[in-house]
């Protein structure tokens, strides 16, 4: 499994209800995409940082899914470019089944 984490930094706080229009509207795409297990959209306690984490089965699709378009399309919807991190999950708790 791999991890990534793309961070979108602001120099202002993010408002919250636009991030969670974002995450509502951009959510079916990602629902039942082959390889994806989890993706969250998230903002951090001071506003500044949005985030978004997935965690994929396979390194080369995840790594195939963050085209420049994607990475064109995303500095577009929240206004500045992301800073992509990937990183290997070593270990992996799923209580969504309890």
């Amino acid at each position: 499994m791999i991890g990534v984490l793309v961070t979108f930094t602001q120099t202002g706080r993010f408002d919250r209800s636009a991030l969670a229009k974002i995450a509502d509207e951009l959510r079916a795409p990602f629902e039942g995409m082959a390889g994806l297990r989890f993706k969250s959209f998230m903002l951090d306690e001071d506003g500044v940082r949005a985030r978004n984490f997935y965690v994929w089965d396979d390194e080369a699709k995840a790594r195939a899914f963050f085209t420049e378009e994607i990475v064109d399309k995303v500095t577009h919807i929240y206004g500045v470019a992301p800073h992509i991190e990937f990183l290997d999950v070593v270990g992996f708790v799923d209580n969504s089944g309890t």
